[in-house]
């Protein structure tokens, strides 16, 4: 057999290798398999997540199966025109069990990224530290049609798209409300219940930014959905 088709044979060989060994992995460490709501958090998961902004269609698949597992209740909103354009937009109502201090609009990829975060995440672990069931998150916001700190000019803040939440404190089911602003840097349980449910959002946003940040961020836990792991 001459050179050049023993050097095809091998390369077919460790293509076809490399594809068998793609289909046997765990859906989380195989970037070619669509994202599921089981997906734990990863390099991978993260990478699914970001690419359903432009996959609108499968991102709002997701949500109705999420919505059918009871891990979101949300409803569809019009598309808005404007200076701060709206698309694929809905307002979410409440996370299963867990409450909202107000209902808010989200694009497609942050309720999705919300729901996989307090689903998988947030409500056990806070039941685990706590002692007490997550029973509400209290926020200050999601939509705001202006730039990054309200400058006049700049980029457009995150929260001009819908892609981003505040979120400002816990409820609890025992009646306990711990709030960022107060709870973040008061020691003991209350603070390291807040510092874990933060470092664990911090696996599911593409941004997250807390009163580590910077004195804007004092009082809430900015979750986003642009950028790539920013944890802050």
């Amino acid at each position: 057999m001459a050179k050049g088709a023993v050097g095809v044979m091998i390369i077919l060989v460790v293509l076809a290798s490399g594809w068998w060994g793609l289909q046997r992995l765990p859906t989380q460490y195989n970037p070619f398999i669509p994202l599921t709501l089981d997906d734990p958090p990863g390099t991978f998961t993260r990478y699914k997540l970001h690419k359903l902004a432009q996959q609108p269609q499968r991102c709002i698949a997701l949500l109705k199966q999420a919505r059918a597992r009871g891990m979101i209740s949300w409803q569809a909103q019009r598309d808005v025109a404007g200076p701060c354009p709206l698309n694929n937009v809905v307002r979410v109502e409440r996370f299963g069990a867990v409450g909202l201090s107000s209902r808010f609009l989200a694009s497609c990829p942050l309720a999705l990224r919300s729901a996989m975060y307090i689903h998988q995440h947030a409500a056990p672990l806070a039941r685990r530290l706590q002692g007490s069931a997550l029973t509400r998150i209290d926020h200050v916001g999601s939509f705001a049609c202006r730039n990054i700190y309200n400058r006049p000019e700049g980029r457009l803040s995150e929260h001009a798209t819908a892609d981003a939440l505040d979120v400002s404190g816990f409820r609890f089911a025992n009646g306990q409300r711990i709030t960022i602003e107060k709870g973040w840097r008061a020691g003991g349980k209350t603070s390291a219940v807040l510092k874990a449910l933060f470092q664990e959002s911090c696996l599911w946003y593409g941004t997250a930014l807390g009163p580590q940040y910077n004195a804007a961020h004092a009082g809430h836990f900015h979750l986003g959905v642009r950028g790539f792991g920013l944890c802050r």
